[in-house]
């Protein structure tokens, strides 16, 4: 049995320190999901936190089948949708989103891979786009994918084959033109 599995069998109990454990322990991942999908850090936090209240308060609507990431991730991009649409704010273009760092801080390499990520996706479908990010931006299986994005496991792999083909001719291109 893992630990989250203990976690949610203690929460299904009513044992609030579970709930604070099983926060911590999906809390940055969560945020990060968040992060890519809010104009700031404020409002993607101010997400996260609607996030874990939403899955506290669904929670026995929740059946553990193995894993409680595929749950939150489904919330947050719910979530995330719902402030999109009240917000309507224009997705950043990916030279507003370059940081300008003189240093190297903690955690700076993983918003440069994120932004390099941002950067290949940026042609592609939405729900590509969604596709992707989970796969690789938050190293989830093809499985707990289609359960964040309610979609069976066998659409999301062919989605996600399609979308990297259709990168890797791009970068073909790119490169061809380049040279």
């Amino acid at each position: 049995m893992t630990r989250e599995d203990k976690l949610i069998q203690k929460m299904k109990q009513g044992d609030t320190d579970a709930v604070n454990e099983l926060i911590a322990m999906y809390y940055p991942e969560i945020l990060r999901y968040c992060l890519w999908h809010a104009p700031n850090r404020s409002l993607a936090e101010d997400i996260t936190q609607e996030t874990f209240l939403k899955a506290v308060r669904y929670f026995d609507r929740y059946t553990h089948t193995g894993s409680f990431r595929p749950f939150l991730y489904r919330i947050a991009k719910n979530t995330c949708i719902d402030m999109q649409r009240k917000n309507r704010h224009p997705d950043m273009s990916f030279d507003e989103a370059v940081p300008d760092i003189p240093y190297r801080e903690t955690g700076f390499e993983t918003i440069r891979s994120d932004l390099a990520l941002r950067q290949l996706i940026a042609g592609l479908p939405a729900q590509s786009q969604e596709i992707l990010l989970l796969r690789f931006g938050h190293d989830l299986t093809i499985r707990e994918v289609a359960k964040a994005v309610n979609l069976p496991p066998r659409t999301v792999q062919s989605r996600l084959r399609a979308a990297l083909k259709k990168i890797k001719k791009d970068l073909e291109q790119e490169k061809g033109g380049t040279s």
